[in-house]
């Protein structure tokens, strides 16, 4: 009864726990009612923001008169700056939407300042409150209202509507409406295709699928020189994605990186898993997900060693499996597993004490929410996650893509890393929420708690090289707490910090504009520890791909002769890549 309750308040609530914003709400209020020296300070806060409307105003007839300097910059230069990229639009600077502007940055700044630094308001709700006043404030600017937002009128009057024509049929589009031959509106329920078909224009690396199980598809890439490195690369992506973000276009593909430098690459490529498969747990993706692969690709090497590269929770799932090998757990029940030299953690967290922005749907009450509304499922739906990650972003992926598509009538043009986000998969339930309960929640592997076949883990076994790569702007995986990796291991690391997000600074190949990295030289390692800002103040910034610094580091830990290329077997029950289960909508 519980269960079917919990369900249905997950579907009025977006899968966000009412109770667990109520009750941060409570903490905050309460406390703040309990501070009259913050009260005091946001008053005067208030008071001197109510000093500012003659300056606006003397302002807005300067720039009027041309006397200022209008605002040049794109939204995007602003974002960058720490300024607020809605406000681009020079008309902005002119009477009235001038204070329109300033009185809604003030309110936001006063709200910002309201809802941090309350004494006694645990770290969680006060990042809760701060959450729910910014979606709040966000669903308020002036920025999303036609005839508030001096950019809308100006292109509306120049197009003569237009603008909200083609604004209006992007939002049929994007909801299944279509206009019949009479102009009548009605649903169209058949899923809008992919700009970009793996097989076809992105999953192209050409390569044969070498095994299969109820769970994941092994590729082996066909190889791009004659003699290759002996150790051969299995990647472990995250089954929270589809593998080809790191096969995307023929530009811009990390497997096709590798082997056109000479390495021998294994791919594993999950299941999108149905209803039926909702008791796949966390160790169904250990032994019959990376140790099936690592064990199928000892076979095909002849046990070469291998180096494994685990991309976000796939990487998480790598420092397990290789924990386990290393401390024995794993190694009595596996004995064909092949040997790990080195590992590779692509925006990869370990220690999940600060895991960013999704620390807000972390609590036991919002567990129980989502628990329930996979429970009656089965699963957790592709789009309900990509819903949650949207929240996160509201105001660029919600409230400024509904002024840009919907008012100024306007459409970015595809292209691939857009086409693969919205190929979204499943999460079988039990998996979903041990992992959300073992590791977010409770952070049982950084904190040796983490168990596999019955033995409790520590990545302090760790001994193996690492290379572990942050991206600067992850709201997913901050690269701050990838960093703790440094904590909970013994292993010598190379740690990168990438410019870009969680995907974008990952798809970061040769030649891409405006790309770079930083690292600390050798010169400038110390053998004792050094926290984030310590490495961060040290670290040198190389222009261009941190791809080429990996094949450098890789070069260096691979044995220094070749082998002859191994062409993949050919199954024709198995097929070739990119595979089935990659096709699974």
């Amino acid at each position: 009864m519980d269960m079917a309750l919990h369900s249905q308040i997950a579907k009025f609530t977006a899968g966000v726990s009412p109770i667990s914003v109520i009750l941060a709400c409570m903490d905050w209020g309460l406390h703040l009612a309990a501070s009259p020296g913050k009260q005091l300070d946001l008053l005067k806060m208030r008071e001197k923001q109510a000093t500012e409307w003659p300056k606006w105003i003397s302002e807005a007839i300067a720039a009027n008169a041309g006397g200022q300097k209008p605002i040049t910059e794109t939204g995007a230069e602003l974002l960058a700056a720490g300024k607020d990229g809605r406000f681009a639009y020079p008309g902005w600077n002119a009477w009235p939407f001038n204070a329109l502007k300033n009185s809604f940055l003030q309110t936001q700044e006063f709200w910002q300042s309201a809802t941090t630094g309350v004494r006694g308001v645990s770290a969680h709700h006060e990042y809760v409150v701060n959450f729910v006043s910014r979606q709040m404030l966000d669903m308020l600017s002036p920025s999303n209202y036609p005839l508030l937002n001096p950019e809308v009128l100006a292109t509306t009057v120049e197009t003569k509507g237009k603008n909200l024509v083609s604004g209006m049929l992007h939002w049929m589009q994007d909801n299944g409406l279509e206009l019949d031959v009479n102009g009548n509106g009605k649903l169209n329920h058949t899923p809008k295709p992919l700009a970009y078909t793996p097989g076809h224009e992105v999953a192209i690396t050409p390569g044969k699928v070498v095994f299969r199980n109820d769970l994941i598809e092994l590729i082996q890439y066909s190889p791009q020189t004659a003699k290759v490195f002996a150790e051969p690369i299995l990647i472990v992506p995250s089954w929270i994605m589809k593998y080809y973000i790191l096969d995307l276009s023929q530009h811009n593909s990390l497997v096709r990186f590798l082997v056109e430098q000479g390495h021998t690459v294994f791919m594993i490529s999950w299941k999108n898993p149905t209803k039926e498969d909702r008791d796949l747990g966390m160790h169904d993706y250990i032994d019959s997900g990376l140790f099936a692969a690592l064990e199928e690709v000892g076979r095909i090497t002849h046990k070469k060693p291998v180096h494994a590269v685990g991309y976000c929770l796939g990487g998480t799932l790598l420092s397990i499996g290789a924990a386990a090998l290393a401390n024995g757990a794993a190694r009595k029940a596996h004995p064909a597993l092949p040997q790990i030299k080195s590992i590779t953690l692509l925006a990869a967290q370990t220690d999940f004490s600060e895991p960013g922005e999704l620390g807000l749907f972390i609590d036991e009450s919002q567990l129980a929410i989502l628990d329930a509304q996979m429970w009656e499922k089965g699963y957790l739906d592709g789009d309900q996650m990509a819903s949650s990650f949207q929240l996160l972003n509201s105001r660029d992926l919600i409230w400024s893509k509904i002024m840009r598509e919907y008012q100024l009538g306007t459409r970015n043009s595809p292209n691939d890393l857009m086409s693969w986000n919205a190929d979204s998969t499943r999460l079988p339930y039990r998996m979903h929420s041990e992992y959300l309960k073992h590791l977010f929640l409770h952070n049982d592997l950084a904190e040796g708690r983490y168990e596999v076949n019955g033995h409790s883990i520590a990545l302090t076994d760790l001994h193996l090289p690492m290379f572990v790569v942050g991206t600067a702007r992850d709201h997913v995986s901050p690269w701050r707490s990838v960093y703790k990796i440094h904590l909970l291991s013994d292993s010598p690391i190379e740690f990168v910090l990438a410019s870009g997000g969680h995907n974008a600074g990952i798809v970061s190949e040769p030649g891409h504009a405006h790309r770079s990295y930083q690292y600390l030289p050798v010169e400038k390692r110390s053998t004792t520890y050094s926290d984030p800002e310590e490495w961060l103040a040290a670290a040198s910034t190389a222009p261009g791909s941190w791809w080429i610094h990996w094949q450098q580091w890789l070069e260096q830990h691979s044995s220094p002769n070749k082998i002859t290329a191994l062409t993949p077997e050919s199954d024709p029950d198995l097929g070739d890549a990119p595979g089935q289960y990659v096709m699974e909508k």
